[in-house]
């Protein structure tokens, strides 16, 4: 019997992860890898209200931006595994790992909690640029090699997207890397730059009231909730196609059990119907999955992101 003896008292020492069936005991910290403002902020902020209800305790929110997400992302990598640090996300996850600029591995340092949210990227122009479609932007960028510039968040899915475009558009665009989308809408807005891409959530209100330009949104269907606005595919680029997702994350080694509670909770929040109508007004589909499909799409993504940087001969500098 002694020899169980010291297991016996760690066990007892570390009460939140030897009893997980208390979890959670305490405020949830929700770190979002973004500066305020942003989609990925609104989003995280939209479920983590929700997600305190579920879980009983208050869900603290926490911008920690910087490196494209990188820095509040190895934040929660490098956090006690306990449920306690959690982590919103997008698949700029998968993409930072393609490029070979993560802190941290995004299909081992990290238990995938629940994927959230799908929603399209979109397109968008300052009001004064000589372009209204994208096949007027492809012409206008053919006859000014290099003059054009677009924003967006940092290494994301939305600028993946851009560059995409350009590998079959066989246009040059320079590449402005932000901090957010909060900064880089605002240089749009002020003219700094030509292009902004991110997904609908921050984009729409300035869409809407007619001070940028809607060009096209990367999925393979329209909008709901601008459904005025083609697809790439539609506009000019066809067999195109690029979606971003949302998603829940914890430092890997989560037990099993905190795991499984907070993915039920978020399976519950986006089930209310006031959240699913905000995510559909954002112009994304509310939809919850387990720990393992989640984790099979970040595996997938990462696959189909270096496929796609490899083949576009893509290159961030």
């Amino acid at each position: 019997m002694r020899r169980f003896l010291p297991a016996v008292l760690l066990l007892a020492a570390l009460p939140s992860l030897a009893q997980p069936q208390s979890y959670p005991a305490r405020a949830v910290h929700l770190v979002v890898p973004y500066p305020p403002g942003g989609g990925g902020d609104i989003h995280g902020r939209l479920i983590g209200e929700k997600l305190a209800g579920q879980l009983g305790q208050p869900v603290v929110v926490e911008n920690r931006s910087g490196g494209s997400g990188a820095t509040g992302s190895e934040y929660v990598a490098k956090s006690a595994p306990d449920g306690y640090t959690i982590l919103v996300n997008t698949n700029a996850l998968a993409v930072s790992q393609v490029v070979g600029k993560a802190p941290y591995d995004a299909t081992k340092d990290f238990a995938p909690l629940s994927l959230t949210m799908t929603s399209q990227n979109l397109l968008v122009a300052r009001p004064t640029l000589a372009a209204s479609s994208i096949r007027e932007l492809i012409a206008y960028a053919k006859a000014n090699p290099g003059k054009l510039s677009y924003g967006a968040s940092g290494l994301s899915t939305p600028m993946l997207s851009v560059e995409l475009f350009k590998s079959m558009a066989g246009v040059n665009i320079l590449f402005v890397p932000y901090k957010g989308d909060a900064p880089g809408i605002t240089d749009l807005l002020g003219g700094q730059t030509d292009l902004y891409v991110t997904n609908i959530l921050p984009l729409q209100p300035h869409v809407k009231a007619g001070k940028l330009k809607a060009l096209a949104v990367t999925s393979k269907k329209r909008a709901a909730s601008l459904p005025e606005v083609p697809t790439m595919d539609e506009a000019g680029v066809p067999g195109f196609e690029m979606e971003s997702w949302f998603g829940f994350l914890a430092p890997a080694g989560t037990p099993r059990a905190v795991v499984e509670r907070l993915n039920a909770a978020i399976g519950k929040v986006l089930a209310l119907p006031e959240v699913q109508k905000s995510i559909a007004e954002s112009g994304g589909v509310a939809q919850a999955s387990t720990p393992e499909e989640f984790a099979q799409r970040i595996r997938s993504d990462v696959e189909k992101f270096g496929q796609i940087v490899k083949t576009a001969a893509i290159k961030v500098e």
